[in-house]
């Protein structure tokens, strides 16, 4: 056989997967933009206050929160909170979208079933030299450990017919294969995951920012004030009004923190069921066809 030959017999089987990232493009922008929404037209709606212009540009001023009940005046003074508070609701819509694409994408990966019981079934079926079966149980899976092992699977079959390389040479071909979809399999996994942690990290600060921007205009216009009792108590409406930007930051970077973990260790198992489908070919095959 040439060498061009063994090149070929020895190459990989696994194929790129094509998968497009728009979403990563889209989702920040278009929530940013819901979230200035849901605070210009939403909370900032005129009937929500007593004060201040029926209209106006991208700041309109209000004041005199009124609301039904405790919460619908919370609402209505988190538009008083300033300018950071659509950020930090754009941020808390964007947490959402990649909380959600990234749960959808997860669970596909998982597949069905136990993955220690599909290596099992795998294991079972190499031992009596069963490929096909133990192929037909990656269909089965559906997961990325099924993907994987099929992968390992398809080139364990061709090097059982292969009569050119040695059995070391064998064994490594088969694990080259393993660790090539493995490549192909983890990106997808961990793609998307740098925006929850980002936000994590930013949320808490630009809620301290526009905590810091509204106490700066709190006592702005206390220095304006000529004092007295009702200057006291325009200061601690006001400081009340900036710390909606730190409920929302610590309340965005919490749930990004809790999600962040969530999947990270959902990928750690199915990382670590990859790792044991790669072993059990390779000592497989090294065991049975010495």
């Amino acid at each position: 056989m040439s060498d061009l030959s063994k090149k070929n017999t020895t190459s990989s089987t696994a194929s790129p997967k094509k998968s497009g990232n728009l979403i990563s493009l889209l989702a920040p922008v278009i929530c940013l933009v819901v979230g200035y929404c849901i605070w210009r037209f939403f909370l900032g709606d005129p009937s929500n206050f007593s004060e201040g212009k029926s209209h106006g540009g991208f700041w309109p001023e209000r004041d005199g929160p009124l609301g039904s009940g405790i919460a619908g005046a919370a609402l209505s003074k988190m538009y008083l909170g300033g300018i950071i508070v659509p950020i930090l609701i754009g941020s808390f819509l964007t947490m959402l979208t990649f909380v959600v694409e990234r749960f959808l994408t997860v669970m596909k990966a998982s597949g069905t079933g136990n993955s220690s019981e599909f290596v099992r079934k795998v294991r079972y079926h190499l031992a009596n030299n069963n490929v096909d079966a133990a192929i037909a149980e990656c269909d089965k899976q559906k997961g990325s450990v099924g993907n994987v092992m099929r992968a390992g699977l398809n080139k364990y079959k061709a090097m059982m017919s292969n009569n050119e390389l040695t059995s070391e040479q064998k064994v490594l071909a088969i694990q080259k294969e393993v660790e090539e979809a493995t490549a192909l399999e983890l990106p997808m996994l961990e793609k998307n995951l740098v925006f929850l942690s980002t936000i994590a990290s930013i949320a808490t600060l630009l809620g301290l920012l526009g905590t810091v921007l509204g106490m700066i205009r709190s006592f702005s216009a206390l220095g304006e004030d000529s004092g007295g009792g009702a200057a006291a108590s325009k200061l601690s409406v006001g400081i009340s009004e900036a710390l909606y930007n730190t409920a929302l930051g610590i309340g965005t970077s919490a749930f990004a923190i809790i999600f962040y973990n969530i999947f990270t260790t959902k990928i750690d198992a199915i990382t670590y069921g990859i790792d044991e489908s790669g072993f059990t070919l390779t000592q497989s095959f090294a065991s049975q066809h010495k």
